[in-house]
């Protein structure tokens, strides 16, 4: 019974890939409409920040014991490998480009996260002993973003500048989800995620929505770097908002999809082949998809059932090599306890 996974956790993660599909999936139809483009930038506020909270969350007994060393890197570092391989192959496939690179140091699109995962755990010690860990990661996190120079490698923008939604997790505890479940917090949730639709219509014409991604500095996206500080600030806050909201309207009970919780890195690895695809095989250019009403919903509803899909057991059974190997020769046996 000690292993019994919580309903809560794994409803959240499922409803957080759903979200990160549907928003990827969203992404060639925002030069067409405003709408989507809204719908785009609030879900990008806090999608990514809600599953990180929750990563973080999980990564508390981190202390770089050998076998928890082992676990992260067969269980994220190798993932990570196999899919910056297996993404260049379909690259090369997909766009008939045999000059298509492996680059183990520079994540393709989606790869960033188990990289980041890899980096953000590993630190996960360094945060225990610190006093103030959240502002401190706040801290690095703002320096990031009004850093140009810190280039492509390891992705290492994102990496910093998600940290904070890391960290947070790290100094959760069981009684502030708690908290946040409660009827109160529940019903102020409804308005609050409700007023993201809103402002980010508002925002369209006068936002770049790249400042959702992390992945560019202040001076990249064309503000001074003073803006920029105060800018990341109030995006942190905004993205730790409507996660919170997010999470407060996530349900506690088990229900149809919380089995689907447990493969939500099947569906986040995997989908990007799919969205990828439909853009180079012309689904977007299907007579229905191009509808301005029935084509986003077309597209959200395909792009929930996929992922759904992907994070089902008899793909998790089949592709189960690939995503979580077995890597024992890898290593060596651990040394026998004495006593």
């Amino acid at each position: 019974m000690g292993n019994q996974r919580d309903a809560f956790f794994d409803n959240a993660k499922y409803l957080a890939i759903v979200l990160v599909a549907i928003g990827h999936a969203w992404e060639p139809l925002r030069s067409d409409s405003r709408t989507v483009t809204a719908l785009y930038m609030a879900v990008y506020v806090f999608h990514m920040p809600a599953f990180i909270v929750i990563a973080g969350y999980f990564s508390r007994s981190f202390d770089a014991r050998p076998d928890r060393v082992r676990r992260l890197i067969s269980g994220v570092l190798v993932p990570y490998a196999i899919f910056q391989v297996l993404y260049a192959v379909f690259n090369r496939w997909l766009y008939s480009d045999p000059e298509v690179p492996v680059r183990m140091f520079t994540p393709f699109w989606i790869t960033w996260f188990l990289l980041a995962l890899f980096i953000w755990r590993l630190t996960t010690p360094v945060w225990k002993t610190i006093r103030y860990p959240l502002p401190v990661a706040v801290a690095i996190g703002t320096l990031a973003a009004v850093s140009p120079y810190i280039g492509n490698t390891l992705d290492l923008h994102r990496v910093l500048q998600f940290l904070p939604f890391f960290v947070l997790g790290l100094v959760l505890r069981p009684e502030h989800f708690t908290a946040l479940r409660r009827r109160a917090v529940r019903v102020a949730a409804v308005p609050i995620l409700c007023a993201a639709l809103p402002v980010a219509y508002w925002a369209v014409p006068r936002l770049e929505y790249a400042w959702f991604y992390h992945r560019e500095s202040a001076q990249e996206l064309g503000v001074s770097t003073a803006t920029g500080v105060v800018m990341t600030l109030v995006f942190y806050g905004c993205s730790a908002l409507l996660a919170a909201a997010f999470l407060a309207l996530v349900p506690g009970r088990t229900t149809w999809f919380t089995a689907l919780g447990a493969g939500t890195l099947y569906g986040y690895l995997l989908h990007g082949f799919l969205v990828r695809g439909a853009r180079e095989w012309g689904w977007y250019d299907l007579g229905p998809v191009e509808h301005p009403v029935w084509g986003p919903a077309l597209v959200t509803v395909t792009a929930a059932l996929l992922v759904t899909a992907l994070c089902s057991s008899p793909v998790r059974g089949l592709l189960r090599p690939l995503v979580e190997p077995r890597l024992n020769l890898l290593f060596r046996d651990p040394a026998p306890r004495r006593g």
